[in-house]
């Protein structure tokens, strides 16, 4: 009776509880944003709501940003808390990444905003790469603490030389992207166990399953970038990507009457890759079977996002989102 009496008690300040998975929803959105402009300049696609999602994922980035540097103004010890959980960790990578993928899109309309916007997004995510590495080394975890989340601070190290190239020297993003293609493997292995042999994940984190996909697309993307070719290691990758793709939506019960949580955008960013990834497949290839497969992909991604945006809204105008767990 008394623990309920001090809970109810505690002051509910929606900024002392806005979490860092907020950054999710800038992944989501602009990923999405890269999808569409991809298939304007390879497919047939108006540019002009590429461009529209691209600037609103843009002034949400601020947004976001802004509510967190002023939670970590007011409410420090909120924002340590979270940067010492085993699991809210590895999304403070989400903030570089989101940086990244604005860089990308803004690569080709404003080349040095691009530019700028790498170098922060770049630096930010090795920062965070061995912070969090360093955490996970330095503390007792259980196993229950890892899930797909964890990919989050590898699979950026994957998109640096996506967004470097031709603005840093090579070698440079080939120490990125063997970070990223390392640790994924590692990772992977890590992950599978836990989900193999241990309890099934709680219902909240069950989208992160979708963050599967994200590793073997992403570095298909980045592998081409930088060798130039679709060799036998970059179909592996492909390959591997439509194969978690499709392990996923074959567990489409799992997701069924889940309870929303802003980790339902986990389910966002990795369908905007396997889409990328599939763009570019037939952009390489010129075979009609991934020029369908991309249509199709982008169509699951918009209804995804859109879905899941329509859920966040309706949650925050209940106040169900920024509120103590």
């Amino acid at each position: 009776m008394q623990n309920k009496e001090s809970i109810k008690s505690i002051p509910s300040n929606r900024l002392q509880f806005f979490p860092v998975m907020m950054f999710a929803i800038v992944m989501g959105l602009s990923g999405l944003s890269l999808v569409l402009k991809k298939l304007s300049e390879i497919l047939y696609f108006p540019t002009v709501i590429a461009d529209v999602l691209g600037l609103l994922s843009s002034m949400i980035f601020l947004l976001v940003l802004g509510n967190y540097l002023l939670k970590l103004f007011k409410y420090k010890e909120e924002v340590k808390s979270e940067i010492t959980h085993p699991i809210r960790i590895n999304f403070f990578a989400a903030i570089s990444i989101s940086t990244l993928i604005l860089s990308i899109f803004y690569r080709h309309t404003f080349d040095q905003l691009s530019q700028i916007l790498f170098i922060l997004g770049a630096t930010l995510h090795i920062i965070l790469t061995f912070y969090t590495m360093k955490f996970w080394i330095n503390n007792n975890l259980e196993i229950q603490h890892s899930n797909p989340a964890w990919f989050i601070p590898i699979v950026g190290n994957l998109i640096v030389p996506i967004a470097g190239k031709n603005f840093i020297d090579d070698s440079v993003l080939y120490f990125y992207f063997s970070i990223g293609i390392f640790f994924w493997i590692i990772l992977f292995s890590i992950i599978l166990n836990r989900i193999i042999f241990h309890k099934q994940f709680a219902p909240k984190f069950m989208p992160t399953l979708f963050i599967l996909i994200a590793p073997p697309a992403i570095g298909f993307l980045s592998y081409v970038k930088l060798s130039g070719e679709l060799d036998f290691f970059a179909h592996i990758l492909y390959s591997l990507g439509l194969f978690f793709t499709i392990l996923v939506f074959t567990m489409y019960k799992n997701y069924i009457n889940i309870k929303f949580f802003i980790s339902w955008w986990a389910f966002t960013f990795p369908m905007a890759a396997i889409s990328l990834s599939t763009i570019l497949m037939y952009e390489l290839t010129q075979q009609n079977f991934y020029a369908i497969l991309s249509y199709i992909f982008a169509v699951i991604t918009i209804i995804i996002v859109s879905l899941v945006a329509k859920e966040t809204i309706a949650h925050m105008k209940k106040k169900e989102i920024c509120i103590m767990e």
